[in-house]
């Protein structure tokens, strides 16, 4: 409830508050403009909840501290806002979802690409539009989507060139996000194996691929695959950690998995990757090298899982014995990890990006020692390269 002194009075059903709209997209928590307005933050949140109107002095006031008119913050109901637009776009994995899909958006090149927001187990994630028509049988797949909000129009939004369209299967890509939030870019995420991601990075529906893909003559990590994606090198490379990969397993570790000749053993199911993630060229490498058909892995040939969490979040959930996954995703679900090999993930964008605002605030973040700090605390990562750039 508003604190004394604040002369505010009940809101009148027509008027339509938009203080929190205008607060968030300045960046301002509630605290601060209740400070910068002289009122007491419940006041800012019942304003914004539309149960109190403010005076006039009071309006004048926030709209000073929020650099904006009193007509951008209260507006009439009997005007309403227009309906939100629909528009076609290219889809990002999403042949599996249908009509209402939450899906995320970003304009990339002129481009508009969705991407869906898949719920974590245990939430619900932000989303900007729906999906109004199923995607068609097309490369890239194409659909119409209907913004929530007029304000999530990529075509419109005054931050629309703030947003980054990375694609890759980091499961650090969350505090990423939240770091760069804090630097005023949105980062939307394409969850997609490697090679996926340099297949997309291709087509220019990403800003920038995320990818981890050994060379198999010998040579650097990532460059022979991104050198075949790209003959003319016309992408910059940056590093953004090195993480241990390997076999997640049940705590306890209940059937003594230890080593990938484990995996043949009968009473053993393995959550597999899909072709073209480094966790499925992982454990290719590894069955050929123990002399295992693959077979012989009960598991092996079901329906791939995409992701290192979605797949250790089925050994979490007792669907599977195993899977091959980061060790970060091992201590995500408190599960225990088997190491089989040290990887490096990069980081690459097209050359002509790389003066772009919203790119160089990532490689800052990237190579901000607090970033790098809560990467190997919290996900057991090297990063000590960190945004070096390798070509």
């Amino acid at each position: 409830m508003p604190s004394k002194g604040d002369h505010t009075t009940p809101a009148e059903p027509r008027v339509h508050s938009r203080l929190s709209a205008v607060r968030r997209k300045r960046g301002m928590a509630a605290a601060g403009l209740a400070s910068a307005s002289g009122v007491s933050r419940q006041t800012i949140y019942a304003i914004e909840a539309g149960d109190y109107l403010p005076n006039t002095a009071v309006a004048l006031r926030l709209a000073s501290a929020l650099e904006t008119r009193v007509e951008d913050l209260f507006q009439l109901d009997a005007a309403p806002l227009p309906p939100s637009r629909a528009s076609q776009a290219e889809l990002i994995g999403a042949g599996d979802l249908m009509e209402g899909s939450p899906v995320e958006i970003c304009r990339v090149d002129g481009r508009l690409v969705a991407v869906p927001a898949s719920p974590a187990p245990w939430q619900m994630v932000p989303a900007g539009a729906l999906l109004t028509k199923p995607p068609r049988t097309s490369t890239p797949l194409r659909g119409s989507v209907r913004f929530l909000r007029n304000e999530e129009d990529a075509e419109s939004a005054p931050n629309a060139h703030s947003r980054l369209l990375l694609a890759g299967c980091d499961p650090a890509a969350s505090l990423l996000a939240r770091r760069l939030q804090r630097a005023g870019v949105g980062l939307v995420t394409a969850q997609v194996n490697s090679s996926a991601a340099l297949r997309l990075l291709q087509q220019r529906l990403v800003h920038v691929a995320g990818t981890h893909l050994k060379d198999e003559s010998g040579g650097e990590p990532n460059l022979a695959a991104i050198g075949a994606a790209f003959p003319r090198r016309g992408v910059a490379v940056f590093v953004f950690a090195s993480w241990e990969e390997g076999l997640v397993v049940a705590r306890g570790n209940p059937k003594a998995i230890r080593a990938v000749e484990d995996l043949a053993r009968p009473g053993v199911t393995l959550a597999n990757r899909e072709k073209g993630s480094g966790s499925r060229q992982l454990l290719d490498r590894c069955l050929k090298t123990a002399g295992i058909p693959p077979r012989t892995v009960g598991g092996y040939h079901s329906d791939p899982t995409a992701g290192h969490l979605a797949a250790a979040w089925r050994v979490r959930a007792a669907l599977a014995d195993c899977c091959v996954a980061t060790s970060s995703a091992a201590r995500a679900f408190s599960l225990d990890f088997v190491p089989l090999a040290t990887e490096r993930y990069d980081l690459v964008m097209r050359k002509e990006r790389l003066e772009l605002a919203s790119v160089e605030r990532l490689l800052d973040v990237v190579a901000q020692g607090a970033f790098r700090r809560e990467l190997e605390a919290l996900c057991g990562y090297d990063a000590r390269d960190a945004a070096r750039r390798i070509a």
